[in-house]
């Protein structure tokens, strides 16, 4: 998306106020996440009638499908699943596939600051092998203590690297 429209001021605001409620209380409320997909499909509807439709659901499709799995092993909230998700309803499904891309691009290096930052980082790595070893041998499934629900480990609020996300995907 190259050009400013009202749907990427809107996706702008809407991602941004997820990274304040994700800030402050670590979660991303369902008002605002099913708020923005309900308005995304009104205004997907009155702008493109049945095509706008078919955008708006394929798009929220998509940003849900390509987080789910993160959030089915414990490694990501549900609320970063349904941001993806409503963002994508007002982007479409192509520029959704951009967004979460540039999503987990800055999610990595924003985990790897915050590791570095607690002191966390060889854990990580550790953590991650040995989840890695383990979906080898029992499947892919959450790993038990090495979800979010673990305790002492440094969180991400990843409505940030979605929030930076947005910012590429739609300069680009």
């Amino acid at each position: 998306m190259t050009q400013y429209s009202w749907p990427s001021l809107i996706v702008i605001a809407v991602s941004l106020a997820g990274c304040v409620a994700d800030l402050r209380t670590g979660r991303i409320p369902n008002a605002l996440t099913f708020g923005a997909a309900l308005g995304a499909f009104l205004f997907q509807i009155l702008s493109g009638g049945f095509g706008g439709a078919m955008t708006a659901a394929s798009g929220w499709l998509v940003g849900a499908l390509l987080f789910l799995p993160f959030f089915a092993v414990g490694g990501m909230g549900g609320g970063d699943v349904k941001l993806l998700a409503a963002l994508g309803a007002w982007l479409g499904p192509v520029d959704t596939l951009w967004l979460a891309a540039y999503s987990a691009i800055a999610g990595g290096v924003l985990g790897v600051i915050v590791a570095i930052a607690h002191g966390y980082l060889w854990t990580a790595i550790r953590n991650v092998s040995a989840m890695l070893a383990y979906w080898c041998m029992a499947g892919i499934r959450p790993v038990p203590d090495l979800t979010l629900d673990s305790a002492g480990t440094p969180r991400l609020a990843y409505a940030i690297p979605i929030f930076v996300g947005v910012v590429i995907s739609l300069w680009q």
